[in-house]
């Protein structure tokens, strides 16, 4: 029997971690934990109760209800679309936390000590027993440093741009949808949040000493898959 292992996939924003994580998971059997989901969840949650106006977030009020225990975070399977879904207190919000309203606020979120600290424990529960793969920006430096496999990824910030730009076209129900995603707007916070995860000071978004790189702008899917399977074999049989 193959020893479980924990899988830490880092790296840029709209590169394809959660894509190729997931399928990393399915292939072999793992638990998959999207993190990036955790932090637009709070994100969300911020902005449905009035906490990040237009001016900001109101990190005060933000902590207390984080105090409180009023932020709970939850992953469902959803089996008709293959995939965990993410729920906020019980609700639903895989749709609500992809939207470009919420990835304009995400950064200064995660980037908040006491938030960063809630996830993390939750995280760190989530690997007690190994056999897990997560993806974020600090999995391989902060959560897991332990991490047996770590890997980095990257992209250019156009091509990860356009990436992000298909993917809402596709989700988008209506014409109006639509018409109102820009690809511009998409690459300016695809740079913005480059910046803010690289420049944070608390668990800034860097590739850990020992992890693999992986630059993926002009693989497709099935060679990335390729790639981090054969990466997978390689470490686990060494373990």
């Amino acid at each position: 029997m193959e020893k479980k292992i924990i899988i830490a996939i880092d790296g840029h924003s709209s590169c394809g971690k959660s894509t190729m994580a997931k399928q990393l998971a399915k292939e072999i059997g793992y638990v998959y934990v999207d993190t990036g989901a955790m932090y637009r969840a709070v994100t969300l949650f911020a902005m449905q109760n009035g906490l990040y106006p237009d001016e900001g977030v109101r990190e005060d009020a933000l902590q207390n209800a984080v105090d409180e225990g009023k932020i709970q975070i939850s992953f469902k399977f959803n089996a008709e679309m293959g995939r965990p879904d993410t729920y906020l207190n019980g609700v639903n919000v895989e749709t609500e936390i992809r939207q470009m309203a919420v990835s304009n606020r995400v950064s200064p979120v995660a980037a908040l000590p006491f938030v960063r600290t809630l996830l993390t424990e939750q995280q760190q529960a989530m690997g007690k027993e190994k056999g897990i793969v997560m993806d974020g920006r600090d999995i391989g430096t902060a959560v897991f440093p332990q991490a047996e496999m770590k890997v980095f990824v990257t992209a250019t910030a156009s091509v990860r741009a356009q990436r992000r730009y298909d993917e809402l076209m596709e989700k988008a129900t209506s014409q109006a949808e639509k018409d109102a995603l820009s690809y511009d707007e998409i690459l300016k916070n695809v740079e913005e949040r480059d910046y803010i995860d690289s420049h944070r000071e608390i668990a800034p978004l860097r590739q850990a000493e020992d992890a693999l790189v992986l630059d993926n702008s002009e693989l497709t899917r099935e060679e990335q898959s390729a790639w981090l399977l054969a990466k997978y074999k390689e470490i686990v049989s060494r373990c």
